[in-house]
This record gives structure tokens, C-alpha cells and sequence, in this order.
């Protein structure tokens, strides 16, 4: 006899880093058919099956205290709403780290179709996670995001340069320095799309996993959420423009050095081959990837 599902209808999205995911997340927040916490990126599945530490106490007391306690204004807060953030600021805080902590995070859902969870993380999960995951809902849905591999990799660069607080070496560096950072096993792990396809598909059936590509995402904003909403079989809602053209978790403006592709080109021209293998195609965009 078959145990009961843990999870209900869960909808993971497992994006490569600096692919789209924050965009995909304040778009589709605004859709009543899903559920999204506060919290974008639980990084749940990973702690369970690749290192517990991005869910330790101190990480989630600061993101508490950052996001949901530490912002409220007496003067202005709406009372309701600061009792809602507050309920699940103490689910997030809970212990132990469990897959009860898990469901209870999406406590106070109303009716929608699909709990939501996006994580950058999810895309470095093994193999062996997948089909443990879809055994644990009722119904999954993964997407994968997936762009530009040379794009990415530039974006991913900036982007934890700034978090360091290092953006200033970036006139300064030739390309040994860009290879030696850029192939860092935490930023070069989110290039290698194949293998996170090769772990995903896997463990998950046709149905359950989805690939759409960033440049798809900003070329036609409309017709890639048509597509996702279909994939989840929930019905169409119109996203107000201003939500759409908002450009969300852009990394720092800074133009490419003439080199940094060249780098990395045979790289490159695996990692779109093992996508192609896959039974995907890249956008034209990607041949000189």
C-alpha cells in the first residue's frame, strides 16, 4: 500500500543562476492560483539532500529579521498583514528542519492550485533527489530556466563580485583572473546545464519537467507565462505591464570584455551540445554561446 503524499501540488523552479528566476518569481506572485511564501527561495530540498547548513538558525534569523521583523513601522503597518508575516516568520524559524517544517510554511493557503518554491539551489540537486521529491508530492511541476551560457556567466560574475564588494577589480582583471574566479566550483557548478538536466530527467517524467529559456522570457513575456500557466493547467491571468517590463535582480552595468567568451568557448559548446542532446533547442542567440 502506498504511503500518502506528503506535499500537495508543489511547483519547484530549479533556474540556472542570473537566469530569469526573480523575474518569474514577482511576475507569477501575482497569480491567485499560486501560493507563494514570502520567503523566495527556501532552498528546503537542497538542505535535505546536499547541505543543511543554508538552513541554519543564523540564516534564517537574519532573513527574518531583515524581511518580515525588523521593517515593520507601527505608524503605518497594516495590523493584519504584520500578524500574517509574523505567523510565518515563526513557521520559518521553527526547528526541526523537516518535511512538516516544509508543508507548514505554505499554512495559510487559500484554495490555490499549486504551492510554490523557487530556488537556484534546485538546479545542483543529484540525481537521486528528484524522484524522492516527486514521490513526496501529489502532483510536481519543475521548471528549469535556462540562458545564454556566456550571458550567465557574465551576470553570475558581477553579481558576486558586488556581493563581495569587489566590483572595482573589474577594469583591472585580465582574463587569467576571469577564468580562475569564473571556474570556482560555486559559481561554475550553475554553468553545467547538461548535467542538471541529466539529474532532473532522471527522476522526473516528461510531464513533470519543463525548459524554457531566458531570452524567450524577455523576447515574448506574454506567450512564456501563456506557456507556463497551460504546463499547470490553470487558468490565464492578466499580469499588469508595469509587472512585466520591471527589471528585478540585475546585476551591476558593466560591459563584457572582448575576451571573457573566448575563454570559455569550447565549455560552451559542450554544455549547449549536451542541451541539444537533450532534445532542446537554444534560441539563435545561443550559437555563439
Amino acid at each position: 500500500m502506498s504511503q500518502p503524499a506528503l506535499f500537495g501540488n508543489l511547483f519547484i523552479s530549479a533556474g540556472a543562476m542570473k537566469a530569469g528566476t526573480t523575474w518569474l518569481y514577482s511576475v507569477l506572485s501575482h497569480n491567485p492560483h499560486l501560493l507563494f511564501t514570502p520567503e523566495k527561495e527556501i532552498h528546503y530540498f537542497y538542505a535535505k539532500y546536499v547541505d543543511r547548513g543554508v538552513l541554519r538558525d543564523e540564516r534564517r534569523l537574519e532573513n527574518a529579521v531583515n524581511r518580515y521583523i525588523g521593517k515593520i513601522d507601527p505608524k503605518t503597518a497594516d495590523v493584519d498583514r504584520v500578524r500574517r508575516s509574523l505567523q510565518w516568520a515563526a513557521a520559518y524559524l521553527s526547528q526541526p528542519i523537516d518535511d512538516l517544517w516544509y508543508r507548514n510554511l505554505f499554512f495559510y493557503g487559500t484554495g490555490q492550485v499549486y504551492g510554490c518554491d523557487f530556488s537556484n539551489l534546485y538546479a545542483l540537486l543529484p540525481a537521486e533527489a528528484w524522484p524522492r521529491i516527486s514521490a513526496s508530492c501529489e502532483r510536481l511541476r519543475t521548471l528549469y530556466t535556462l540562458r545564454r551560457p556566456a550571458n550567465r556567466l557574465w551576470s553570475h560574475v558581477k553579481f558576486h563580485l558586488a556581493v563581495i564588494g569587489k566590483l572595482d577589480v573589474l577594469p583591472t582583471w585580465g582574463p587569467a583572473d576571469f577564468d580562475h574566479f569564473a571556474r570556482q566550483p560555486f559559481i561554475w557548478e550553475n554553468a553545467e546545464y547538461g548535467r542538471a538536466l541529466e539529474h532532473m530527467r532522471s527522476g522526473l517524467t516528461a510531464e513533470q519537467l519543463k525548459v524554457i529559456f531566458f531570452e524567450d522570457m524577455r523576447a515574448a513575456p506574454e506567450e512564456t507565462l501563456a506557456r507556463i500557466e497551460g504546463w499547470l493547467e490553470i487558468p490565464p491571468h492578466p499580469y499588469p505591464r508595469q509587472v512585466l517590463d520591471k527589471r528585478v535582480n540585475e546585476s551591476p552595468p558593466h560591459p563584457m570584455p572582448d575576451f571573457f567568451a573566448g575563454l570559455f568557448a569550447k565549455d560552451f559548446e559542450r554544455i549547449v551540445g549536451e542541451v541539444e542532446a537533450h532534445g532542446y533547442t537554444p534560441p539563435a542567440s545561443w550559437k555563439d554561446a
